[in-house]
């Protein structure tokens, strides 16, 4: 049957179209891919003294890539991915008419130049698509124009970011069963779509609105994820928003956790990094709302403070427990709550240091 994405042509429409990097000589590339392998090792002993959660499989060491190289991986990863759910969705029947209508070609066009534009902007991911249990990427090239923005100590700043997504390469390898969940979760949201009765063009056309919405309401949280939910599909879209909400917010709670120990510059950056969050021109920032990649933002704010809410109330090894199995993850209204997520998990406690 014929691809719903052409992955080549998304391929290289992410290359043709992504930011070239900052300029660095031969020599300085080198020291910054050499620092970064460090940093991430040294981030792993941090991580693990103050979360308690030790890597329980084995993983590959740290790819430190180029905008490119990270874009490329994530297209194989998605492929791996999305193709067999696309197939599973169509019942491997041959595309239908808003398939043979929009082209996969155009599909891949589309789906390069959103990677495009993530390319420039994504400091490093865990992704956990490609292969069992994923791997780390750190973009040396946005890592380095981000710092030099930001005026940060660039030692200091690597050392927090790899904070960041180690955590995130500890919550998959400590925890066997998060990737399988994750990936249960995402394949329950394209069946999902399977039992939804009403039209698919009805439901874009409402998406279109939701977006529109989108660019005029700042407080919003409508994205280009609106325009192909069924009700269904809202109930695991929940799930994994909590999920997601969860995983950033033990991240940051991590990395600022750790960060005043070995970071001496880390309130500054901290300061500094937020505003960078917020700030960017209104094309910019209807872009980003469009990709929900606001909503992620919200989610290290909300996640960090439900994350501190846990651990103020049952120390870490209590928060750990939200870890024994996907019936302890947190439900998207206990993000808000940290309490309730205590009673159902825990029962009654009394109050309980912070640990950290």
């Amino acid at each position: 049957m014929a691809q719903f994405v052409d992955w080549d042509l998304a391929a290289a429409t992410a290359g043709a179209l992504g930011k070239s990097g900052p300029r660095v000589s031969y020599d300085e590339a080198t020291e910054v891919v050499a620092e970064l392998r460090r940093l991430t090792d040294e981030a792993a002993g941090h991580v693990l003294a103050y979360t308690g959660l030790r890597p329980q499989v084995a993983h590959p060491p740290v790819r430190v890539v180029d905008r490119r190289d990270w874009a490329a991986t994530n297209i194989a990863g998605l492929r791996e991915v999305i193709t067999p759910l696309i197939n599973r969705l169509s019942g491997d029947k041959p595309p239908g008419v808003i398939t043979d209508t929009i082209g996969s070609r155009l599909t891949g066009v589309q789906a390069g130049t959103v990677l495009a534009y993530l390319s420039g902007r994504v400091l490093g991911q865990y992704e956990v698509f490609s292969a069992d249990p994923g791997q780390l990427l750190l973009v040396a090239p946005n890592i380095v124009e981000v710092e030099r923005k930001l005026q940060a100590d660039p030692r200091d700043f690597r050392l927090w970011v790899c904070l960041h997504e180690v955590t995130h390469r500890t919550q998959f390898t400590a925890v066997p069963w998060m990737r399988g969940h994750f990936l249960g979760e995402v394949q329950a949201f394209v069946d999902a779509s399977q039992a939804g009765g009403d039209n698919f063009l009805d439901r874009l056309r409402r998406g279109v609105g939701m977006l529109s919405d989108s660019v005029r309401n700042p407080d919003s949280r409508a994205s280009v994820l609106d325009i192909v939910q069924t009700p269904g599909q809202r109930a695991v879209l929940d799930r994994l928003t909590a999920l997601m909400t969860l995983l950033e917010g033990h991240a940051e709670f991590v990395m600022d956790g750790v960060g005043p120990e070995v970071i001496p510059s880390v309130e500054t950056i901290r300061a500094r990094f937020n505003r960078r969050r917020e700030s960017g021109n209104p094309l910019e920032k209807a872009i980003r709302k469009l990709l929900g990649v606001d909503v992620k933002m919200r989610q290290y704010a909300e996640g960090r403070k439900f994350v501190h809410g846990v651990v103020d109330r049952v120390g870490m090894d209590g928060f750990n427990r939200i870890f024994s199995s996907p019936l302890t993850l947190p439900r998207l209204e206990e993000l808000s709550d940290p309490d309730a997520w205590v009673a159902r998990v825990h029962g009654p406690v009394g109050p309980v240091a912070a640990t950290g």
